[in-house]
């Protein structure tokens, strides 16, 4: 604990002297956190929390976002990212975040101009760097700034200082958005996106906690952890079932288990 605690005070000395901020705010484990140490620095007048809000961010985590920002007592701002409407992100290249990120946080910089609020955030950490993130390099060229990153801050550092300051994210789940199911060079469609809300709200039902749905087409692939796969297959008509009543043909249990990222194997190495 004592090194996660010298990086937050890293974190409130990085943050107290930017005066007044304006995050982009996703209600994940990391922008939750960056949230909740600002406005403890900054006061709530000096915070101002945004949330992109399009086809790609299932509807029931736009809720859970709302809460928490009203949980932290946070003004929160929620704007349209119409990433659809642009042709560089729905055919969907290997730097498809870049677009996604360029679109977004040129949004939120408005805002912070227009609102005089002194710099633009995001929740970038420290291990970020070691997967293939094309969206920092968006975020770079706005001038947005990533002060987890800048100290050094890990998820398990998140994580272990949210649980110790009691934010429920503590040890939610990483969330991605959904185009993230969606091989490079597959057309995205709010149609696709739609399935893999539905399909991967399903499972999540049936107590499942850490998974992903993959779209190849007429193909569902189930990622689960190692531990969730028997439980999975013990329901294996049921399930198939009814995510085919969504659009899929074939439904598929990935035996090599859960990976985040995983569809960004041989991408940017």
């Amino acid at each position: 604990m004592q090194r996660a605690a010298e990086k937050l005070t890293g974190l409130e000395a990085v943050l107290s002297g930017m005066k007044s901020v304006v995050i982009g705010f996703s209600g994940g484990v990391d922008s939750t956190f960056l949230l909740k140490v600002a406005l403890d620095v900054l006061g709530p007048k000096n915070v101002l929390a945004v949330t992109a809000y399009s086809a790609t961010l299932a509807l029931n985590e736009l809720e859970a976002t709302e809460a928490l920002a009203h949980q932290l007592s946070a003004e929160h701002m929620v704007i349209n990212a119409d990433e659809l409407a642009h042709p560089q992100f729905i055919t969907n290249p290997p730097e498809r975040c870049y677009h996604c990120k360029r679109l977004r946080f040129s949004m939120i910089d408005k805002i912070r101009r227009q609102r005089t609020f002194a710099v633009a955030l995001d929740g970038t950490n420290a291990d970020d760097e070691d997967d293939w993130r094309p969206g920092i390099k968006a975020a770079e060229e706005l001038g947005v700034r990533s002060p987890l990153k800048e100290v050094g801050m890990t998820k398990d550092d998140i994580r272990e200082l949210s649980n110790a300051c009691g934010l429920p994210t503590w040890d939610k789940p990483c969330t991605p958005c959904l185009a993230s199911r969606v091989p490079y060079g597959e057309v995205i469609t709010e149609e696709k996106l739609k399935q893999i809300a539905e399909a991967e709200s399903y499972l999540r039902e049936l107590g499942l906690t850490e998974l992903r749905v993959r779209h190849h087409g007429d193909i569902a692939r189930i990622e689960v952890p190692s531990k969730d796969l028997i439980k999975v297959a013990a329901q294996a008509g049921t399930i198939a079932a009814r995510i085919k009543a969504l659009g899929f043909h074939f439904i598929a249990l990935d035996l090599a288990g859960f990976k985040s990222g995983s569809l960004n194997v041989g991408i940017g190495k």
